[in-house]
């Protein structure tokens, strides 16, 4: 299993490559929930999220012999961006498989820091399938978007920099798709400060890591649905979930409607476009998912590539949930 070391490594290797995101407060979100919240902008990270970290600590990782058949990957959109530009630096050709459904706007910035894409499939899972299938035929390296132990010890770093702004939390909550994010910091918060509690959020749409971890039998795993595409996920990973079932305190989930009112919130009181995906922690500490009455919370808003042209869709989903405070 991974260990918190690797993550340290990952930390001093990306400390040139990727940007301390800043950690901040705001007085209505602290008012709203009557707690104290630091949300953790990896919205603001190079590509707009968290994923430049595992990709950059991967790619960077890899051989000249590895990388000499060029860099395969499938991605809902972030994960794409943080390989294409990682690939890019190290001066190596790479191309992404994406869904059909990513927003225009993640598919051209893709195709924008280097990458060759390829809109194949209706969910994350199909795209999988494809980019493995090129990569028997051709030899290329694939870096998977979260099921590989280099890409969540550099996701990690997520949470030893969180401590290191502010090592006085009680709770931080993250999202959750494949589990490369939740993992990596789990492991990095627990190793550094076991008492803070780590608690999980997925979209309600798409709950296959909170069914495993709630012993809930998954009603159809073919069907989800979810405006948070970048957590649109079937399956944990084989990598990430013994981490998650070993470090992770607890999962909840958010709806639709209450990840579009903290988008929202996000657009209109700090005046930030995130994604859905991006707000579903935040939605969970609205909402009150899990206690936060009184405490230091640390909130990872984990990515802001959101396609603008859904805004007004978002804007009429928030106005269908409950009022908050």
């Amino acid at each position: 299993m991974l260990k918190n070391v690797q993550i340290q490594e990952a930390m001093e290797k990306l400390k040139d490559k990727v940007h301390q995101t800043p950690l901040k407060q705001s007085t209505t979100l602290n008012y709203l929930t009557n707690a104290d919240v630091y949300l953790k902008l990896e919205n603001l990270q190079k590509t707009g999220s968290f994923k430049l970290r595992g990709a950059m600590n991967k790619i960077l990782s890899l051989s000249d012999q590895e990388v000499k058949n060029g860099i395969l990957a499938a991605s809902a959109g972030n994960h794409a961006q943080g390989v294409a530009l990682a690939a890019s630096l190290r001066g190596v050709m790479s191309k992404i498989y994406m869904p059909k459904h990513t927003p225009f706007s993640k598919a051209s910035a893709t195709e924008g820091y280097g990458a060759e894409i390829a809109l194949v499939g209706e969910t994350y899972d199909e795209s999988y399938q494809k980019a493995v299938e090129e990569m028997n035929q051709n030899g290329s390296t694939f870096v998977h978007a979260f099921d590989d132990e280099k890409v969540i010890a550099g996701q990690g770093t997520v949470g030893l920099e969180l401590l290191q702004q502010n090592a006085q939390l009680d709770v931080i909550f993250v999202p959750i798709g494949g589990g490369g994010l939740i993992s990596g910091v789990a492991l990095a918060i627990k190793a550094t400060k076991p008492s803070i509690k780590v608690v999980g959020v997925q979209a309600a749409g798409a709950p296959a890591t909170y069914h495993r971890f709630t012993g809930q039998k998954m009603q159809s795993p073919q069907d989800i649905h979810t405006i948070a595409d970048g957590i649109m996920v079937k399956e944990p990973g084989a990598i990430t979930y013994p981490i998650i079932e070993k470090y992770v305190d607890d999962i909840v989930t958010v709806t639709d409607e209450e990840i579009a009112h903290a988008i929202m919130f996000m657009l209109e009181r700090e005046k930030m476009l995130v994604e859905g995906a991006g707000a579903a922690a935040l939605a969970a500490i609205l909402y009150k998912k899990f206690p936060v009455d009184r405490k230091k919370i640390g909130c990872i808003i984990s990515g802001g590539n959101v396609d603008p042209v859904k805004i007004q869709t978002y804007k009429e989903m928030a106005k269908t949930r409950k009022k908050i405070g």
